[in-house]
């Protein structure tokens, strides 16, 4: 069964991933980037090669999500996979289901503050590209070896396609989870990542039926704050980073708490987000 760490990119996936990899897979609590490959991503080719041939060819990946799904799970155990990918059916085909699912949780940030990340890290020449980004209901991503790169409305036969469409069909598809979700919002791990912590040890804990200690969530909290994975980053001991089309390397864990939208969001900007999705930000409290 699998727990699912889904968000939109750049949401705060990966640093989600870092603190629950903390938590779990390590001993004392303590982070470092190699824990990062126990939570594998989902959908990715090596899951797939054992049904699909063409891997442009997004209607055979979809005929395959649920096989592919079932093969993982064949062992019964606990797993945890990152995605990006929405919780949407397309045609007759669903994403996951609940005999593959043990449970969800959601990372959810503030689209005027991910414009802004898409922006740094997919060096978009304005920011207008971002917003149409998030904006767009068809919208994927595609991934060549170890690197993604965007392709709006494209396919390339060499790339694996994830379908995330818009930034609010992407939290409401998933929002509909009913069994075991857990939202946890990007700003409030910011505010208070004590609170956010607990939250996440108590859901682990029921899930995964494991114990997780205080002098281990003190660690976590440390070693997997935002500060230390932008230095561990700087060291060069992040090789999930980016290169830009131009060969500059693209910071992973850029702004944080600094990419505020209020100070560097243009205004026409924030109105086009704000318009579009005003129901769901009202709903997560961003908007009043």
């Amino acid at each position: 069964m699998i727990i699912w760490l889904a968000s939109y990119p750049k949401s705060g996936n990966t640093w989600i991933r870092s603190i629950i990899s903390s938590l779990v897979y390590s001993d004392d609590g303590i982070f470092n980037f190699k824990l990062l490959k126990k939570i594998d991503q989902f959908p990715e080719k090596k899951y797939f090669k054992d049904f699909v041939k063409d891997f442009g060819n997004f209607n055979t990946i979809k005929n395959n999500w649920i096989i592919a799904q079932d093969k993982i799970n064949l062992d019964n155990k606990i797993k945890i996979f990152k995605t990006h990918q929405g919780k949407y059916t397309v045609g007759k085909d669903n994403f996951t289901n609940d005999e593959n699912t043990a449970a969800v949780i959601y990372i959810v940030r503030d689209p005027r503050n991910v414009v802004t990340s898409i922006k740094n890290h997919w060096g978009h020449k304005n920011i207008d590209e971002s917003c149409d980004f998030i904006l767009s209901e068809r919208q994927w991503l595609t991934y060549n070896s170890q690197n993604a790169n965007i392709k709006k409305n494209l396919l390339p036969d060499n790339s694996f396609p994830t379908l995330i469409s818009s930034w609010s069909n992407h939290y409401n598809y998933w929002n509909k989870v009913e069994k075991n979700y857990l939202l946890i919002k990007y700003e409030n791990l910011i505010q208070n990542p004590e609170e956010e912590f607990n939250k996440l040890v108590i859901y682990l804990e029921n899930i995964i039926n494991i114990k997780i200690d205080k002098k281990k969530i003190k660690n976590a909290i440390e070693t997997s704050s935002f500060e230390n994975l932008q230095s561990l980053e700087a060291q060069n001991k992040f090789d999930e980073g980016k290169t830009s089309k131009y060969g500059n390397k693209i910071r992973f864990f850029n702004l944080g708490k600094k990419n505020n939208w209020e100070k560097i969001l243009q205004d026409n900007i924030k109105a086009k987000i704000e318009k579009n999705f005003i129901f769901e930000m009202k709903k997560l409290g961003y908007l009043n």
